[in-house]
This record gives structure tokens, sequence and C-alpha cells, in this order.
């Protein structure tokens, strides 16, 4: 208890206002259907389809990796096939243990039946798509057949009703083939992806720095050319800190738009699964496909079919394009992060965008309010069993989150209805605005000490919550 107060959880007990709002415990909000008349999103592309994006067929990612239209153009032209593909690629991993310590699991055969069934849609020169062959891995928070998932852990958290993620469903029915599951940061419950117990991949453009997490892993694999699109989760950023420490793309969807079941959430109300990609290009095939709604998941059924073809605005939907500027937030950035965006908030204001000043209150209540209760929610969904197995920087987060008394965890719950509140009156005022921020006010995360740190693990609160900001 005396942890939980130093964590300025409590002072969430000084705000008068939140006494106007009830708690929402839901954040999931549902664009409503689009009608006949207005621009409706398309299903997930074909083959032939995904050559229709302004960014057609970009076989060479920004940081300089093969991307999903190279590898589909190899099979096209019998250059080579995904079975002489990934058998190369899963020696490579092998061989190397900076590559190995990114993936806990990988079921051989299981991977080459995969790419055998590929290899003859190709040779019958029916591929069944944008991902058909495209080599991709899958973060251990989400469940896969023939796999365990542990969640970077010591304990068996594999879904006991059986079956692969929806989301990873989709990936694999569209002819993507899943080389294996990869490691993350013990539970997700910190920023590093350091993590004793299972290895902890090096950021691969600095290995004196994390990749940071907690989909780490899936960002080095990514980072380090071995696979162009990867998928991870995120509840506070953890598809977001790693893209942005490695150099990547990478998408937090929507909450709820993304089905995960049979899988269940630790961090219900904060986690979502989402992809990770060396290019824009392949992070829309990804997405498109990755969200496609699930008639058998009340909410994201519910949802549009995302679309992974760019197009251009209707007349109609023309109009001032309206980028929404928090500076207090901003503000805290490093100086090299804010020369970076900074000079890509000019870019953008040199193609027709205006930068207008918004006001988000109650910034660092805020993050107080969504630590507190994504750390309680993990604390609820993991056994007692499994704690005397985790690190200590983890035995310590559980112990404060089991802390949260109910009226504080309501607290936040009410502090998140006025910030959705607050946001849906900005964008009434300013339609289609796109609030910008630095994705981490920091560009990294050095490893202090490598011997000591990649031992025996690391905890520094004030840095992983700067992380998430």
């Amino acid at each position: 208890s005396f942890l939980w107060s130093n964590t300025g959880f409590g002072s969430l007990r000084q705000i008068p206002e939140l006494a106007d709002y009830e708690p929402r415990y839901d954040p999931t909000v549902i664009k409503l259907a689009s009608s006949p008349n207005n621009d409706s999103p398309q299903p997930a592309p074909t083959d032939a389809e995904s050559t229709k994006s302004p960014r057609k067929n970009e076989q060479i990612s920004p940081s300089g990796h093969y991307t999903s239209a190279h590898y589909t153009s190899l099979y096209h032209t019998r250059a080579t096939t995904p079975t002489n593909l990934i058998t190369s690629l899963l020696s490579h991993i092998s061989s190397s243990p900076a590559h190995a310590s990114a993936f806990l699991h990988i079921n051989r055969d299981r991977v080459l039946a995969a790419a055998a069934a590929s290899t003859s849609r190709y040779l019958s020169n029916k591929p069944l798509g944008p991902l058909d062959g495209v080599p991709l891995a899958v973060k251990d928070e989400a469940d896969l057949d023939g796999y365990p998932k542990t969640l970077g852990s010591a304990h068996d958290f594999t879904s006991t009703e059986g079956g692969t993620s929806w989301c990873v469903r989709q990936w694999e029915e569209a002819g993507g083939i899943v080389v294996g599951k990869l490691n993350m940061h013990e539970l997700g419950l910190d920023t590093t992806n350091n993590n004793p117990h299972t290895s902890t991949p090096l950021n691969p453009h600095n290995n004196h720095y994390y990749t940071g997490g907690s989909s780490g892993a899936s960002a080095y694999a990514c980072a380090a050319g071995l696979l162009p699109i990867v998928h991870g989760a995120d509840g506070g950023g953890s598809i977001r800190i790693p893209a942005s420490y490695c150099g990547l793309y990478g998408l937090k969807p929507t909450h709820g738009r993304v089905s995960i079941l049979p899988t269940t959430s630790l961090a219900s109300s904060n986690g979502v699964m989402g992809p990770l990609a060396s290019s824009m290009q392949d992070l829309e095939i990804a997405y498109a496909v990755l969200a496609t709604p699930d008639p058998g998941n009340p909410v994201s059924g519910m949802f549009e079919a995302p679309s992974a073809i760019p197009r251009p605005l209707s007349a109609k939907k023309k109009g001032k394009r309206i980028l929404g500027i928090c500076e207090p937030w901003i503000s805290t950035s490093s100086p090299a992060v804010l020369t970076a965006f900074n000079a890509a908030l000019t870019h953008y204001e040199s193609i027709g965008y205006t930068a207008t000043p918004i006001h988000l209150p109650h910034l660092h209540a805020a993050q107080l309010a969504h630590a507190m209760t994504i750390l309680t929610e993990i604390t609820s969904g993991v056994p007692a069993s499994a704690i005397p197995n985790l690190t200590p920087a983890n035995k310590i987060l559980l112990s404060v989150g089991s802390c949260t008394p109910s009226t504080d965890f309501l607290l936040a719950q009410k502090m998140r209805n006025l910030l959705m509140q607050h946001l849906s009156h900005l964008w009434r005022e300013h339609p289609g605005m796109l609030i910008v921020t630095p994705t981490t006010p920091n560009a990294g995360w050095p490893i202090d000490d490598p011997v000591r740190d990649l031992k025996h693990g690391v905890s520094d609160a004030d840095m992983s919550v700067r992380s998430m900001r």
C-alpha cells in the first residue's frame, strides 16, 4: 500500500469535477455505417487490387528491407518458391543467436506445411492475395494452434478453448506464413522488452539500446529485416513504442475493432492487437486483413471492413485540413525528438495542413488513471500460482496493482469519460482533425548496465511512464 500511495494514483481524489462524470469502462467507439452515397470502406484487397495503391508494389522499405511485394514478385516470376524462401529463413534465424532471441517457439513442421500450400497455389497461378507466401510472426500474446502462449513468462496462458486468435487466423487464411511466436516483455508490463527469463533482443540499429516493449521482439524481427510484417499488441504503447525506437510503422487500432477471440486480454479495456511493418504499404495491407470484422464477436462484427487501398477524398469531404497541437504535451519531448517533430509539422503545413492549438485537460492525471487501470486489469488476470516465477520487477508491480481500491479504480474510469467527452467536443469543433504528437518523447531507451540489467531485469517507473506519453 505504501508503494501504491507513492505512485500518485490517489491524487485523482483531488479532482472535484470528476464528480460530474459517470465511470466509463468501455472506450469502444464505432463509426456509423456509411450510406451508399458516402465513401465506404472496401474489403481487404485481392492480389490484383493491391497494385492500385499510390505506393504500388514498393519492394524495398524506407529502411532498406524487402517488403511483401518483393516476396510475392519473386513467387510470381518463379525466381523462388515460398518453400525455398521459408526454409532459408528458418536456417538463418536458427544460426544467429541475436535473431533466435526474438523467437520463443518455432513449429518447423507447421511452418513448412503452410509454405508448401502457398507454393502449390503459386505454381497453379492461384495465389490468395498480397499476403500469400509472405513470412510473418506473432507476438506471444496471441493464441496460435500448435503453440503454447506464455506472455513471455514461465506460466502457461494458452486459451482453454483452443484455436488461433481470429486476427491471426485472418493472416493465415490470406496465405501468410506464420514462422513462429515472438518474445515479449514478461506479461507486457513494461516498455523496454527486458526479459531475463526468455532473453532480451537488442535494438538492431544500436545494441546499446532496448527495442522498446512490450512488442519488442516483434520490432526486432521486422527492423532486422527478417520479416516485413509482424504482429503486436498494445495497451500502453506496446506497439507504438517499439515501432518508434526501431524505426518502423506501427498501429494501435481502434479499441474493439480487431477481434482476438478465443483469446482473452489481460487488459481488456486498454489492450488491442495490431501490426508493425517496415513500410506503410505493408502496414495498410496487414491491417486490412487483420481487422476483418468477426461475425462471432458482438463488437468487432459491428465495424465495417477496413480498406488497404488509400483513396483521394471526394470533393464534398475536401476542406480545411487541421492538425491539432497540444503544446504542453509535446514540449516535454527531448530536443532531438522536438527537432524531428517540428520538421514533420513544417512539411505537413507546406502541403496544405493547418496547425491549430488545442487544449487537453488533466494530462498528468490522465496518465495516472491509465497506468492505474491497466496495472489493475493485468493484476486481476494473473493467477497466484504464476507470481512466484515472475521477475522481481513484475512481482512488485502486481503487488502494487493488487492494492487498488475500487473507488479509485472507478475514479480512473470517470477520468476516461471526461477525456472522451472532451475529445468528442474537439472533433465536433474541428471535423476531421488529426491530433499529432511525437510517438515517444525520447528517441530511445539506453541499456544502463548490460551485464546487470539483462541478467536481473530493470525497473524504472519514471522512464516507463515517460515513454508511454
